[in-house]
């Protein structure tokens, strides 16, 4: 089969196209004929090994999968091994899947796995949200971001501001139920936020680019405030937070990692979000936003456009 391996740690430039043996089943774990992988931003760090878990030489990147098991079944879910699904075929747990139904795309199913669960549990589990609280959303035209801005809406947030780069990319978010749009290369994205909530500070920030970007979201909240970082795309720290920073105005400071959901409690924090998301795309009230689809051969191109903030909504990778 086709694949896609990384053998030295590196950027895009390290994503090689090989063949490899096909996959064979096991107990408990059948082959997936893989229509469309997911790509995201952990694939990116998996490349270079800057990730949260070290990765082993070599490997096939890809964590989300969806495509036709043996018996005909279309479904989607996570390959067996955290890894494996830049290829034509893969290793999953039938049990562990749910099936796609008719009408939701490739890429919409793969939207609701890292994607989706994350937007859940940002603002379910660590945010905490409640109703009439301002959510900000960083990146609000990306995967994540796409489906925070409805969830937040969906669950009565009483403000979303949306952050993002380009003047398309808001006007999508605001297509998407958000209140107000924000330029996140503002001079002062700490006062542009503020502003956008009327002058006061804000309930929640999800925030997942670091650096400068990760201070000014901090220095943005109001009283009892909370800001959760689940990603640093900018490969650049924030600067350290001292104690006393958080306990002037009651502030949070979280941190959110899908995979800590699949260890802790995988049908409560995994299954169960994932069929309440299933249904809410089925009866269109969630719209997951189909980003760019790159031939499997591409993989260093879809890379390269994540990388460098060029994509919107969920991106995949095919192997038709």
């Amino acid at each position: 089969m086709r694949a896609i391996q990384v053998s030295q740690f590196g950027g895009p430039e390290v994503l090689e196209l090989v063949e490899l043996p096909d996959p064979e089943a096991v107990p408990g774990l059948e082959v997936l004929a893989v229509s469309s992988c997911g790509v995201n931003y952990a694939d990116t760090h998996a490349a270079e090994n800057s990730y949260l878990s070290a990765q082993a030489l070599p490997f096939v990147p890809g964590a989300e999968v969806v495509g036709t098991l043996a018996d005909g079944r279309r479904v989607c879910g996570f390959t067996a091994s955290g890894g494996g699904g830049y290829a034509e075929q893969a290793l999953i747990a039938p049990a562990a899947c749910f099936d796609v139904p008719d009408g939701v795309s490739d890429a919409e199913a793969l939207s609701l796995l890292v994607q989706g669960l994350t937007a859940w549990h940002l603002l379910r589990t660590s945010a905490r949200m409640v109703p009439g609280e301002t959510v900000v959303v960083i990146a609000a035209a990306g995967g994540v971001g796409s489906l925070a801005v409805q969830l937040a809406k969906l669950w009565g947030a009483g403000r979303v501001i949306a952050v993002a780069s380009t003047q398309d990319k808001r006007d999508q978010a605001l297509s998407l139920g958000a209140d107000v749009a924000v330029d996140s290369n503002s001079p002062d994205l700490k006062a542009a936020l503020r502003e956008a909530n009327g002058g006061k500070g804000v309930d929640i920030v999800l925030e997942m680019t670091g650096g400068p970007t990760t201070d000014a979201c901090l220095a943005a909240l109001g009283s009892f405030g909370r800001l959760v970082v689940y990603g640093m795309a900018s490969r650049t720290a924030a600067t350290e937070v001292p104690p006393s920073s958080l306990m002037i105005g009651s502030k949070s400071l979280i941190g959110f990692w899908l995979v800590d959901c699949m260890k802790v409690d995988p049908v409560g924090m995994i299954a169960q979000p994932l069929r309440e998301l299933v249904g809410l795309v089925a009866s269109g009230t969630l719209r997951p936003i189909a980003g760019t689809a790159y031939p499997l051969a591409d993989a260093k191109k879809a890379h390269e456009d994540l990388r460098a903030r060029k994509t919107t909504g969920k991106v995949v990778l095919t192997t038709g």
